[in-house]
């Protein structure tokens, strides 16, 4: 038999775990030490959000990007952003395991916070990291990338997040599933 529809008491573990994901892919942006930038050779210059380094092979020279207020700001916006973003996913898995709509209200206001506080950080560095560096072509890398996959899944999860509150009886068991096609 072939049904069409949403089981929503199996299907609402998915949110916290696209959170997770997100939580991951925040931490590798943060963390990640092989560069949110490189030159297009991707072997004379490369940079991260905490530092930039210039050489050839072994011999590298890394000065901090910390000196710099922009990316201060980008550092702490990211890292208040990760914060923000530990405290919803923990009032996720509450609102899912009670069922809590008001929960899941903040769970989305603290989602949409991330999303905005990260997407000025994303945006200000490839702005301000140009503007200090005049020398030819650059390449954002796979770990900038992860920023901005982080901010889209808190993007995502804060609508979703948002519209679960008006099937609090689905979530719950309390009403049967109305399947769109059955067969007999």
């Amino acid at each position: 038999m072939f049904r069409c529809g949403i089981a929503y008491p199996r299907c609402r573990w998915i949110m916290p775990l696209l959170l997770f994901f997100a939580l991951i892919f925040d931490l590798i942006a943060i963390a990640a030490q092989s560069g949110w930038v490189e030159d297009e050779d991707a072997e004379t210059h490369y940079a991260s959000m905490w530092d930039e380094c210039q050489g050839r092979n072994d011999n590298w020279e890394c000065r901090s990007l910390m000196k710099y207020p922009w990316a201060q700001a980008v550092a702490a916006l990211m890292i208040i952003g990760f914060i923000l973003l530990v405290v919803a996913f923990i009032v996720s898995i509450y609102a899912m395991v009670n069922v809590s709509p008001s929960a899941m209200s903040a769970t989305s206001g603290l989602l949409l916070a991330v999303a905005v506080i990260q997407i000025i950080a994303l945006i200000i560095y490839p702005i301000k990291f140009n503007e200090h560096i005049f020398e030819g072509q650059y390449y954002y890398t796979w770990a900038y990338g992860f920023g901005w996959g982080a901010t889209i899944l808190c993007l995502g999860c804060s609508l979703l997040f948002c519209c679960l509150p008006h099937y609090e009886d689905e979530l719950n068991g309390a009403i049967k599933v109305n399947y769109l096609y059955t067969s007999s």
